[in-house]
């Protein structure tokens, strides 16, 4: 089994692990296809390293857990905290800002002075590293669309000024009936007898003959 060796989480493998591994990623670039037997050594071995993968992340966080603890203890702790630095920057850590006031306390010591450019230089890349990140997004991301402009109002023909007040339009003044008797253009209305005059009565035929 592929085991971590000393705080620096690095992996140790066996003479017939790496015999699988060759043997693995052989495969990986030229596929073909394998016996039973070596089916089940790759897959002990892909076991066995994820077992040391999380193995190496348990030590790892007893690493900066004790490098934590020295830092609180220093000035007195001062030369394992400097051992526990290196093996955690070694694993990938990035310095706190803790570290960095620590090791300004220790310029003195040169391992203290060589660890502290180390770890400025770091934390600098790590701030290039976000600001990059910054603005590479700001640059893809759209810019707002402005808003389009208001279409600017004018008066129509015959409209109301700004400083004119509206105002109601006037009722017409009721109109007075006229006379009955007197027709809207001054001429006499006729009587119901001068308008339907009487019809005369038809003679009958006798009388005609006694008239001739």
């Amino acid at each position: 089994m592929p085991t971590p060796y000393g705080s620096r989480g690095g992996m140790a493998f066996s003479a017939d692990e790496l015999r699988v591994l060759r043997r693995a990623l052989a495969l990986a670039l030229h596929p073909a296809p394998l016996p039973a037997d070596e089916v089940r050594e790759c897959l002990r071995l892909a076991e066995s390293v994820d077992e040391a993968i999380h193995e190496a992340g348990r030590l790892r966080a007893f690493l900066l857990a004790d490098l934590a603890r020295y830092r609180v203890a220093l000035p007195g702790s001062a030369t394992g905290y400097l051992e526990l630095l290196q093996d955690a920057l070694a694993a990938g850590y990035r310095p706190l800002p803790d570290d960095l006031v620590s090791l300004r306390s220790l310029r003195s010591m040169p391992l203290a002075a060589a660890l502290l450019a180390r770890c400025q230089g770091i934390a600098e890349r790590s701030v290039r590293a976000r600001l990059a990140r910054t603005t590479s997004y700001a640059t893809a991301a759209p810019a707002p669309a402005a808003p389009a402009p208001r279409t600017r109002l004018t008066a129509l023909p015959g409209g109301l000024s700004a400083d004119a007040k509206p105002s109601r339009p006037a009722k017409p003044a009721p109109r007075e009936p006229a006379p009955a008797d007197t027709p809207a253009h001054g001429r006499p209305v006729p009587t119901p007898a001068e308008a339907f005059p009487p019809r005369k009565r038809p003679t009958p035929p006798g009388e005609r003959r006694e008239a001739s």
